[in-house]
């Protein structure tokens, strides 16, 4: 097994604890409230959202992914730091047996913050993953915080 890891990071004006709280904290109900074209629902499947929780996001009808689950592996609200693996999923798992991610929320001198994405790849066999093997997953991840990002612009009472 393979270990192949991506690192992205983006600014947002965004304060970094809402951010934590929008994308980490409370994403099973916001994401599918701000986002139903794309995903339908997210659930806790075992645990209410703290370490050793999974939860199984289940995407919209035409889209080409069913579900993701993910395990919740540390959680530190106050360093705005969260890891988790992808343990389950219709997504290249004939490639790969799973992914870690460390997301972190990190203040910027704005007031904003800067968002640092971790992604550890774990291939099966000599399975060598290449950026373009990912890139679609990158992007709709960049869309998403995007989008979270702009709803927290037009409710900045929201998540404060």
């Amino acid at each position: 097994m393979g270990v192949t890891t991506f690192t992205q990071e983006f600014t947002t004006p965004i304060a970094p604890s809402r951010m934590f709280k929008a994308l980490i904290v409370d994403s099973h109900n916001l994401i599918p409230k701000i986002a139903p074209q794309g995903i339908k629902n997210i659930e806790f499947v075992e645990g209410n959202g703290g370490v050793g929780s999974i939860k199984v996001t289940n995407f919209a009808e035409g889209g080409h992914l069913k579900f993701l689950k993910h395990k919740i592996d540390a959680l530190d609200t106050e360093n705005l730091v969260c890891k988790y693996t992808l343990i389950e999923g219709d997504v290249i798992f004939d490639k790969i047996e799973s992914i870690v991610y460390e997301v972190q929320f990190l203040a910027s001198s704005d007031g904003g913050c800067v968002c640092k994405m971790t992604s550890e790849y774990h291939t099966k066999g000599d399975v060598e993953l290449k950026e373009d093997d990912i890139k679609q997953g990158k992007e709709k991840a960049m869309g998403l915080y995007k989008v979270v990002e702009e709803y927290l612009l037009a409710n900045p009472d929201i998540y404060v």
